[in-house]
C-alpha cells in the first residue's frame, strides 16, 4: 500500500529488532557519567578517609617491623682499599691513548697480567681466597675467649662434612663479601671486604695486598728467571759460533797472505768475513738481552702502589636501618592503599548485587570446599594408617 508520507526510494522491510538504545551522554543514568562520578578525585579522597585507620596502621606497622628487624640484624662493616698496578717499563703507553682505550674496555701494553682488571680479577681467584681464609687473624669481640686468634675459615664459621667441603663453602661466603671495581680511566682498583668487626675487614684487606704483592714476586721474577736463563744460553751458542768464524777468518789470512791478487781468494775472504758479522751481530743483541734479562730480574719486579690504604672503618655499612623504614612505610603505604580500594570495590559490587561479584563468590566457595575435601581425605588416610600400624600384621 503507498504511504504518502514514507520518503521516495526507503525500504518497506520493517526494521528488525535490536537492543534498547543507550541513554545519552547527558543522562545521569549514563553508564560513562557513573562511572566516571565514582571514580572521581573527590570519590578517591573520601575513599581513603572512610579507610584512613588501615591506610594509616599499615604503613606505620610495616615501618615499625622493618625497624625492629634491621636491629636484629648484625652490623655489617665495609673496609676500602685503592691502589694502582705499575707495569714495567716495556708496557707503558702514552696516557693519552691508554685512557681513550680504558673508556671501551682496551687494554694497551701488550701484557694482559699487568692489567688493573687482572688484579681485580686476582683478587676473586679462589687461590687467593684459599690463602686469605687459612691466615689467622685476632678473634673479633664477642668471639672464643680460649684462643687469641685463628683463621678467617674458623671465623666465618661456614661447616662442611669435612675440611675440603668447609674450604668450599669458605671461599663462598667470602666471595659475597669481597668485591672489586676497575676504574678505566684512571686504572684505579678499589677493593671492600664486608666484616661484622671493622678491625677483621681492614686486616683481610691488607691481607689481599700482601699477598698480590707476593705474587708480582714470584710470579714477575719467574718469568724473568726464565727469560734470562734462556738468552744465557743462545748467548753461549753465539758466542762458540763466532769463535769458530773468526777462527776460519784467522787461518784464511794465514793460509793466503797474497788473496787480494787472487779472485777466487778475495770472494773466499768475503764470504768468511760477512759470517764474522753476522755472527757478531748476532752475539752483540743477544748480549744486550742478556745483560736486559738480569737487570728485569733484580729490579723490574711490577708492584702495586696502594692509594688509600685499609683502616677499620668508623660507621657501619649494613644495614641500613632509615632506608628500610623508608621502603616499608611506601610498600605498606601502598599495600594499604590497594586493600582499600579492593574492600571498597567488592562492598559496590555486593550492594549492586552483580553477576560477576555473585559468581567471585561461588567460585571462592568452591575453592573452600574443595580444600577442606582434600584435607579431610588426608586425615583419613592418615587415620586409617595409624590404625594399620596398631593393629600389625596378622
Amino acid at each position: 500500500m503507498y504511504d504518502p508520507l514514507r520518503a521516495p526510494g526507503s525500504s518497506t522491510a520493517p526494521k528488525a529488532p535490536g537492543p534498547p538504545e543507550a541513554a545519552p551522554l547527558g543522562d545521569p543514568g549514563h553508564p560513562l557519567l557513573e562511572l566516571e562520578e565514582e571514580t572521581g578525585p573527590l570519590e578517591l579522597v573520601n575513599l581513603l578517609l572512610r579507610r584512613r585507620r588501615l591506610v594509616v596502621a599499615l604503613p606505620l606497622a610495616a615501618a615499625f617491623l622493618a625497624g625492629l628487624v634491621s636491629l636484629l640484624v648484625p652490623r655489617t662493616y665495609t673496609a676500602t682499599t685503592t691502589f694502582v698496578p705499575e707495569a714495567g717499563p716495556d708496557a707503558r703507553v702514552p696516557a693519552g691513548l691508554a685512557g681513550i682505550a680504558g673508556q671501551f674496555g682496551i687494554a694497551l701494553g701488550g701484557d694482559a697480567s699487568q692489567s688493573p682488571q687482572f688484579y681485580a680479577d686476582l683478587i676473586e681467584s679462589r687461590e687467593l681466597m684459599e690463602q686469605v681464609l687459612r691466615t689467622r687473624y685476632p678473634i673479633p669481640s664477642g668471639g672464643a675467649a680460649s684462643a687469641d686468634s685463628a683463621t678467617l675459615l674458623e671465623i666465618l664459621d661456614q661447616g662442611g662434612d669435612n675440611s675440603a667441603d668447609s674450604l668450599y663453602k669458605g671461599v663462598k661466603k667470602l666471595t659475597k663479601l669481597v668485591s672489586t671495581s676497575v676504574n678505566r680511566k684512571t686504572n684505579v682498583v678499589e677493593l671492600d671486604v664486608d666484616a661484622h668487626d671493622p678491625a677483621l675487614a681492614a686486616l683481610v684487606a691488607s691481607r689481599f695486598l700482601t699477598y698480590l704483592n707476593e705474587f708480582n714476586a714470584k710470579t714477575r721474577q719467574s718469568q724473568a728467571r726464565e727469560r734470562r736463563k734462556f738468552t744465557e744460553d743462545r748467548l753461549a751458542g753465539a758466542e762458540v759460533d763466532l769463535r769458530r768464524a773468526e777462527e776460519e777468518l784467522k787461518v784464511f789470512y794465514q793460509r793466503n797472505r797474497s788473496w787480494q791478487q787472487a779472485p777466487q781468494l778475495v770472494f773466499e775472504e768475503g764470504q768468511l768475513r760477512r759470517q764474522v758479522d753476522v755472527r757478531q751481530e748476532v752475539y752483540l743483541t743477544l748480549r744486550r738481552e742478556y745483560e736486559t734479562a738480569r737487570i728485569d730480574e733484580a729490579n723490574d719486579t711490577p708492584v702495586i702502589t696502594v692509594i688509600d690504604p685499609p683502616i677499620p672503618p668508623a660507621r657501619k655499612s649494613k644495614p641500613k636501618r632509615v632506608l628500610w623504614v623508608i621502603v616499608a612505610a611506601v610498600l605498606g603505604g601502598a599495600a594499604g592503599m590497594t586493600w582499600a580500594f579492593a574492600r571498597d570495590h567488592a562492598e559496590r559490587l555486593r550492594r549492586k548485587e552483580d553477576s560477576t561479584y555473585r559468581e567471585f563468590r561461588g567460585l571462592l566457595g568452591e575453592i573452600r570446599d574443595d580444600w577442606w575435601r582434600i584435607v579431610a581425605r588426608i586425615q583419613k588416610r592418615s587415620t586409617d594408617d595409624s590404625l594399620r600400624g596398631r593393629a600389625g600384621p596378622r
